[in-house]
Order: structure tokens, then C-alpha cells, then sequence
């Protein structure tokens, strides 16, 4: 555990040290007490340009917090060529899908991704990333139960707490059916699982939006805030490289589209 919990470490200390440029803030603390590094809290003070997130091609393990915009030519450039690595494919058949084929939701028990096993479940791990000023429940360095967090696809920022959960849904940015259609459903469950829980494909979001995403493509749905759609084409272009898993070509097409 010593060795992945240190890379954890490096990762989040490089992630902090990009806040505190952005944001003049202090180095992040560990407050999760396990031993192990935790997604950042940027529960005190971060400036507007931190609370938006970080761009994608800055985060390519996910662990730092949201999606930043990719504005520049530069960047565009280097997010195209990013993109044109990926496979295409048709769809397969949906046979068999279910979301329990991808493991317990939000299980913690989940190997060779950030933060598996810390000993909070992988949805607070997310809130904790990306939220402010974060309270936790009586008791817990885990469970939160109010925080104010940025929602990259709507550009809304959201007063979240826990009674009324459903405001903000955790969204798969490669869908779990796209990802069983696309090859997953060949794999075992164990990858199964890290795909479902590796926080390189899961955002905090506004939840009615979430839910009109279902399991489409960039083909077919993508986020209404438009400054960062080429950001979100990237992030999935991110995880289809990690994973292998291809894209058909109309997303790969609307993908290429979006950060021209």
C-alpha cells in the first residue's frame, strides 16, 4: 500500500500546489486521518478560478478538482491530438447490462484507482474533490452532509445538502452501458469495478441534467454550458485511452468537433 498510497500523495500535493497558484491558497491537508492522501477540500477560500475545476489536460488521473475550460489554440491543438488516438467501433448489443455488472455502487473496495480502499466510499471522495466549504456528519471525516460545489456542465453553483442528495448525481462520463456496449461486458469484474470508481471518469453534477444524459455519446448529448464541451471531450477521450475501450465514429467525429 505504501507505494500507491506515495503516488497518491505526489499526485494530490501536485494538484494542490496548482490551487494554491490559481487561488493563493496553503497546501491541502490529509483530513481524511487513514493514512492514505484524500481528494482535496477546498472547503477554505478558494477563488472562482479554482472552484471551476481544473482543465483536463492539466488532470489526466482525475484526482484534481472539476473540469476546467481548455480555451487556448495551444491547448485545443494538443486536446485533438489526444482525441485522434482513440478507437472506433459500432455499438455492440446491450444484452446483460446491468449497473450491478460494474460492482456495488460507490464501493470502496476497489483496487489501482485513486483513493480505493481509504475507507470512504467513492461518492464522498468525489464531493469531497470538488466541494466547498465542506461540513461533514457528527462523527465522520467521510460522510458529508452540506458543501457548495460548481456544476461544470451547467456552470450553476449549487447549495448541496445531504437531505435533498439527488440535486447532485455523480455522472460517468463514459456511460457504464456505453462502456458494457463498447467491450466491457468481456471483462472482469474487478476492471469492471475501477472503471466504475476511478475518478478520472466521474464528475459531480447538477442532477436533473445528469439524468437527461442517460447513456448516449457526444454524438448525441453533450453539456449545455458549451465553454466546456471540449473539456468534457477530452475527459472522455481520457478514460476510452486508459481503459481501451473505443467510441463509435459519430462521437469520435463530434469529439474532434468540439475542441476545433
Amino acid at each position: 500500500m505504501g507505494g500507491r498510497g506515495a503516488r497518491f500523495a505526489a499526485v494530490s500535493a501536485a494538484a494542490a500546489i496548482f490551487a494554491g497558484v490559481l487561488a493563493g491558497c496553503g497546501p491541502i491537508e490529509d483530513d481524511l486521518g487513514l493514512g492514505r492522501m484524500g481528494p482535496a477540500d477546498s472547503g477554505g477560500g478558494a477563488g472562482k478560478e479554482a472552484a471551476l475545476g481544473v482543465s483536463p489536460l492539466k488532470n489526466p488521473d482525475g484526482t484534481g478538482p472539476g473540469l476546467g475550460p481548455i480555451t487556448s489554440a495551444g491547448d485545443r491543438s494538443e486536446a485533438r491530438k489526444l482525441i485522434d488516438k482513440v478507437r472506433t467501433k459500432g455499438r455492440g448489443p446491450k444484452t446483460g447490462y446491468s449497473r450491478d455488472k460494474f460492482g456495488y455502487a460507490w464501493a470502496d473496495s476497489v483496487d489501482d484507482v485513486p483513493w480505493g480502499r481509504n475507507g470512504c466510499d467513492t461518492r464522498n471522495d468525489l464531493l469531497k474533490r470538488d466541494g466547498r466549504d465542506i461540513e461533514y456528519r457528527e462523527g465522520s471525516n467521510c460522510v458529508i452532509v452540506k458543501m457548495t460545489i460548481y456544476d461544470p456542465y451547467t456552470g450553476k453553483t449549487i447549495d448541496w445538502t445531504k437531505q435533498a442528495a439527488a440535486k447532485v448525481q455523480i455522472d460517468h462520463v463514459m456511460p457504464l452501458s456505453y462502456d458494457w456496449q463498447m467491450g466491457a461486458s468481456r471483462w472482469s469484474e474487478d476492471k469492471r469495478k475501477q472503471i466504475a470508481n476511478d475518478p478520472l471518469n466521474l464528475l459531480p453534477v447538477d442532477g436533473s441534467t445528469n439524468s437527461s444524459k442517460g447513456d448516449a455519446g457526444p454524438a448525441t448529448w453533450l453539456p449545455p454550458q458549451r465553454s466546456i464541451r471540449c473539456s468534457y471531450a477530452v475527459r472522455f477521450a481520457q478514460v476510452s485511452l486508459k481503459y481501451d475501450l473505443p467510441v463509435t465514429t459519430a462521437d469520435k467525429a463530434a469529439m474532434l468537433e468540439q475542441c476545433a
